[in-house]
């Protein structure tokens, strides 16, 4: 799912990207980022309020749904960073403009898939376009300010993130009830033709000064061979049919691969899609093992919430979309509060605190059910697990970019990016089970994984008491 959601943990990558050179156009520059991050944003959201009607369409079973969510996420998760090096190398905007093409095609494709397969492969193509525009979107907008105008530019971002969060599902939701789900995905195609056409008018690349290193072209083979293997193997043993010899095979298969991918990776060295250098920092793998946990239970609700709501409680595409904003309103009021209390007093505190707050409100969907009033059961669980998002999400963004030294910010955001991803493909893979059950046996399933979700966001929280450290004050000078 890329959403919103992951607006706080794409930040860092714009925060990390050096300043190359003052635009023209800024704010053509600014706005061409937001049209092109903003398909992402929108088409993450909206698709899982469609999720009951595609599957209606095409008599889709459970692992069927899983993979219209993890067909475009599969992609987007591992190859993000290798489609940020590609930037570097052939040039941003080139790849802004492909990946926006990617997108916008991909797009067109699942508005009119006449099947499931034709639908999934088209929802691939949006995942790989994704992958190649959000890290060069954000490069571009990180490289063309500086000082306060980068501050406020960012801001602009995720303000404009939060407003697409806020408003998509729910004019999505209402597209899907009036004209049908296909026409979710021609929003898209405006966006597209407005950022293509911004950029090739009004954005240019930086000059290059040194040789760009060579793309990590087998680590991002094994990362995508790797995670499919990974992705197919768990959606298969959650779903109807179990544990067969053919998922355990798959998993197996998977782990060696992500084996084979960490191998690679070491040999690389400094040039390495993934250095392993940053796990060397224990805040690193206690801030990486907390977004892996934290973003895999929030993408577990964002995609089931709706599906639940719609099936079994009555909602419509409408009011099921509108069921999630107070999410997105308390998130973008919130999280920059507490970005700056982060500033004060460290990283640590809120996010050890954060996360527990969010099990709390996992905890309160454990009060939904077929005849939830929404303002007394719906309501306080989503209100809770946004206060505690909104307290983890903008330290954890500082968090990063100050547990490496000054030359590792830009892998040590972007692979926090990536890692915020996998844990939605992953817990996502895991739902095959709840999708395809009905009835009563769909709400005992929605609160099983509401408790599982509920335990991960408490094992973030350990993750980030244990093993994060604020960082010194010259410490986070040199990183910003």
């Amino acid at each position: 799912m890329t959403s919103p959601l992951h607006a706080p943990s794409d930040i860092g990558v714009a925060e990390a990207a050096p300043h190359q050179f003052a635009p023209r156009y800024p704010k053509l520059v600014l706005a061409t980022c937001i049209l092109a991050s903003s398909m992402a944003f929108i088409d993450g959201s909206v698709v899982n309020v469609g999720l009951p009607a595609i599957s209606a369409t095409f008599h889709a079973g459970a692992e069927d749904l899983t993979w219209v969510v993890n067909a475009y996420l599969l992609p987007l998760s591992a190859l993000l960073l290798l489609g940020g090096g590609a930037g570097d190398r052939f040039g941003r905007v080139r790849l802004l403009v492909v990946g926006t093409v990617l997108f916008g095609t991909g797009s067109i494709a699942c508005a009119v898939a006449p099947n499931l397969a034709w639908l999934l492969a088209a929802r691939g193509l949006q995942g790989i376009g994704a992958a190649l525009l959000m890290p060069n979107s954000l490069a571009i907008l990180g490289g063309s300010f500086s000082g306060e105008a980068r501050g406020r530019a960012i801001g602009i971002w995720a303000s404009m993130g939060a407003v697409m969060g806020a408003g998509g599902p729910v004019f999505g939701g209402w597209l899907i009830d009036t004209i049908g789900w296909r026409a979710i995905f021609f929003i898209n195609i405006p966006l597209a033709a407005g950022a293509i056409s911004l950029a090739l008018a009004f954005v240019s690349d930086a000059p290059q000064d040194k040789k760009p290193q060579p793309l990590d072209i087998r680590g991002g083979v094994l990362a995508t061979l790797g995670l499919g293997a990974l992705t197919w193997g768990l959606t298969s043993g959650s779903g109807h049919t179990g544990w067969t010899d053919a998922a355990i095979v798959s998993l197996v298969l998977g782990l060696c691969l992500s084996i084979a991918f960490v191998w690679v990776e070491k040999q690389r060295g400094e040039n390495a899609m993934m250095p392993l250098a940053l796990f060397g920092s224990s805040s690193f793998v206690g801030l990486t093992l907390l977004t892996l946990l934290l973003y895999a239970a929030l993408g577990a609700l964002i995609v089931l919430l709706p599906y639940v709501l719609i099936q079994e409680v009555g909602y419509s595409g409408t009011q099921a979309g509108a069921a999630l904003l107070p999410f997105a309103v308390v998130l973008s009021l919130i999280s920059p509060v507490m970005g700056s209390l982060a500033g004060r007093i460290g990283a640590r505190a809120p996010l050890a605190i954060g996360p527990l707050v969010v099990a709390a409100g996992f905890l309160l969907i454990l009060r939904i059910g077929p005849d939830a009033y929404y303002w007394t059961s719906v309501f306080p669980a989503i209100l809770v697990i946004a206060l505690g998002m909104s307290g983890a999400v903008a330290p954890l963004t500082t968090a990063v970019l100050t547990s490496v030294d000054a030359r590792h910010t830009g892998s040590a955001s972007g692979l926090n990016s990536a890692v915020a991803r996998t844990g939605g493909l992953i817990a996502t893979a895991l739902l095959g089970g709840v999708f395809g059950a009905f009835g009563p046996r769909l709400i005992l399933g929605f609160h099983v994984a509401a408790i599982v979700c509920a335990i991960a966001a408490i094992a973030a929280s350990a993750s980030a008491f244990f093993l994060v450290k604020d960082a010194k004050p010259d410490h986070m000078t040199t990183a910003k």
